[in-house]
């Protein structure tokens, strides 16, 4: 990956001053490292915003603080307004071109689609959308492809062992067999239909059970039933069966023994 740059200035305003700074369209950073003072700079939004677009978290940004400094760093964090989803901070993480560095790199799909998938009989299932990697930060990748053209047949997956990248210059701790990407049965929409009925007859019945009539001991509410308590002995029963109930007991009261 080319080498990028990014002017930067030395920053004195700290605190809630810094929204003065984004209002005249700079934004706030850090640039911190280890072993390595912290030390807060300002960096031009616009400019910012295209060196990201390009170098994303793994690509090596020479960030040149005022005429003297340059650094090599990469983009740690971006830190966004949660109303405009706009950028508010940044953290720079300054390397030592000599030591290696551990960062997320993202998997990317590339490759033809099987025909399977056009016919809408199968799905594409990835199951890791990135690998954590260490590597000098001048051998990091923008991202590692994964060519999906070999998968035909249902079950068909590629695991990270089969991935194409330079082991000489990348180490991954994951395990060879586990799993990226792989070829699944598609869902029709006759079985969405049937799971949305399997659904709604599961609640239907959860409900009808929850509202089902309870024995209770003396000073147990009955559920469902508002202000009532049942004595020791006594069934509360809801609905036209308790009614029934209640007429018959006052029914036998009225007999003579």
């Amino acid at each position: 990956m080319d080498r990028l740059s990014l002017n930067a200035d030395e920053r004195i305003i700290l605190g809630k001053k810094v929204k003065n700074l984004r209002k005249d369209g700079k934004l706030p950073a850090h640039v911190f490292g280890k072993n390595l003072d912290t030390e807060a700079v300002t960096v031009v939004t616009k400019d910012f915003l295209k060196i990201f677009k390009e170098a994303g978290e793994t690509g090596l940004v020479d960030l040149k603080i005022g005429k003297e400094k340059v650094r090599p760093v990469l983009i740690r964090e971006v830190q966004y307004d949660p109303i405009n989803d706009q950028p508010i901070h940044i953290d720079f993480y300054q390397v030592n071109l000599t030591q290696k560095v551990k960062v997320a790199v993202p998997l990317v799909l590339v490759g033809e689609q099987p025909e399977s998938i056009k016919l809408g009989e199968t799905i594409i299932l990835q199951t890791i959308n990135e690998l954590e990697v260490e590597a000098l930060p001048t051998d990091l990748v923008e991202k590692i492809e994964v060519d999906i053209s070999s998968l035909k047949n249902i079950d068909d997956a590629i695991t990270i062992g089969q991935l194409q990248f330079d082991r000489s210059k990348l180490t991954i701790q994951a395990p060879d067999e586990e799993i990226v990407v792989k070829l699944a049965p598609a869902v029709s929409a006759e079985m969405e239909k049937l799971l949305e009925e399997q659904a709604a007859e599961t609640a239907a019945a959860a409900a009808e059970k929850g509202a089902e009539g309870e024995v209770k001991t003396e000073g147990e509410t009955v559920e469902g039933v508002e202000g009532k308590v049942a004595k020791e002995g006594e069934v509360l029963v809801e609905g036209e069966a308790g009614k029934e109930e209640k007429a018959r007991a006052q029914e036998a009261e009225k007999k003579p023994e």
